[in-house]
């Protein structure tokens, strides 16, 4: 599936369960602004890196006043051990039926070891404050993306 989101148009607005259960709400984060990254997979090397990455990094987008959401198809109770394993200190949501990242066209057809399959494409979005789509990341190296993100934000 294409996604139609594209930069300056209103993000689309979701509800996704979170670690540890609660919801988040897209819209109610507002007027703070926003970085989604979709990853793969909870304790994949990669996917572990980028998330790490951007938690490190946590302090630094808290100062500039964005918040700082993890997003894959993973379960909340694996999220948990995850975040409990990996001292992971920002939300990771669940979109377990992938309609939510498909939308978002991080999740679709790719290239997995020759193969083409169905599955998370690596994507990183700025939300600004007033919910719209600032900058859109499509993900093939994992290093220093995080840091990436962080300096774009810095301008």
């Amino acid at each position: 599936m294409t996604s139609d989101i594209a930069l300056g148009q209103m993000a689309p607005d979701f509800t996704l369960p979170r670690d540890g259960g609660a919801l988040v709400t897209l819209s109610t984060l507002r007027p703070k602004p926003v970085v989604l990254f979709a990853y793969g997979a909870d304790g994949t090397p990669s996917c572990t890196n980028q998330v790490m990455d951007f938690n490190a990094l946590l302090p630094e987008f808290a100062a500039l006043g964005v918040v700082v959401l993890g997003l894959s198809k993973d379960s909340v109770a694996k999220h948990d051990k995850f975040i409990a394993k990996m001292g992971i200190n920002m939300p990771l949501l669940s979109a377990k039926d992938t309609q939510m990242m498909e939308s978002w066209g991080a999740f679709g057809e790719k290239l997995f070891f020759g193969k083409l399959v169905q599955g998370v494409l690596r994507s990183t979005f700025l939300i600004d404050g007033a919910g719209k789509i600032a900058h859109i990341w499509k993900v093939d190296k994992v290093k220093g993306h995080a840091a990436e993100v962080l300096a774009h934000l810095k301008g």
